[in-house]
Formats: structure tokens, sequence, C-alpha cells
């Protein structure tokens, strides 16, 4: 009995603990970045035979089964020259090199898309409330947008380098 009143003291302060971490990083206003939930039609429809001809495996891993690239890793991730970033699925603009920052997070960060580029969804992976971001156009998944950038938008889209292309 005295093991289990030693033990359970520390397993509610360690439950505490994780639950309030969890709860402070998420940092979710839903006013600045809602959920379209939508369950659409992508313009472009493809088979994953398809998507595995024009995709190597990493990025299929990431842009079709909804993977990340391992921080730091990404080719643009500090990559900081004029032009357009477009889905690397399916040729899409999404960002401008105008909306990038250095976040130093591991990957490319925007404090915003271009407009109608990109879809928004509830992700619940991983034991929190996040939200996916999508390309509208073929529904690959780019990575997540969160609220605290550092621009006036206060959002952080952190995208995964494997998931988009740029063209100057």
């Amino acid at each position: 009995m005295k093991f289990y009143t030693q033990i359970l003291p520390i397993i509610l302060v360690t439950f505490c603990i994780f639950g309030y971490v969890n709860y402070t990083t998420q940092n979710i206003k839903p006013s600045v970045v809602k959920s379209t939930q939508k369950i659409k039609e992508y313009k472009m429809k493809k088979s994953d035979k398809e998507w595995k001809e024009i995709l190597n495996d990493e990025e299929y891993r990431v842009l079709i089964n909804k993977g990340t690239e391992r921080p730091g890793t990404g080719e643009y991730n500090i990559h900081m020259k004029e032009g357009v970033y477009n889905c690397k699925g399916c040729d899409n603009p999404l960002f401008t090199s105008d909306q990038k920052f250095e976040s130093d997070c591991g990957w490319p960060s925007f404090d915003n898309a271009i407009n109608g580029s990109v879809e928004y969804k509830d992700d619940y992976s991983l034991g929190r409330v996040r939200v996916e971001i999508l390309c509208t156009n073929c529904g690959g998944h780019l990575g997540h947008v969160f609220n605290d950038g550092p621009t006036e938008s206060g959002k952080r889209y952190c995208v995964n380098s494997v998931s988009i292309d740029f063209k100057n």
C-alpha cells in the first residue's frame, strides 16, 4: 500500500504536466484559423499507381499518406529566393516568397497562403488538435498551420519541403 501512496502522486503530477504542455503548445484560436472540414472532390484525381509514377517514395509518403519529413532536412527550409512555391503533386501555386519567413522550426514557414490555394482540416493525430493544410487542387498534404507566427497575420504555415516545388 505504501508503494501506491508514493507512486500515485508522481503519476498524477506527470499527467498534469503533459496535459498542460499539450494544452499550451496547441495555441488554437478558432477565430484566426478555421477548419473548412470539406469532403470534396478535387480537380486533379489520380490513382495510387499514378501518384507513385510522378512522386518519389518520400514525396508520396508525405503528400498522399500525410507523413512529415524530418525537421531541418528539407530543401526549402532556409531557401529565401524570390518566386512561387507550388504543390509538388499538381503544380498549383500555394505560397509566394514574400509570404515566407525564417521560423527556426525546421520546416519552411509562411505567414499566409495564396488565396484559395489551401484547404484547412482538423487533425486529431498525435493526441492533440492541429489544423492540417491541403492543396485545394489535388488534396495533397502540405503540413499544418499554427497561430504563433511572428508577422501581422499571426499564422505560421509549417510546410514539408517535399510537398512543394519552387519556381522563380
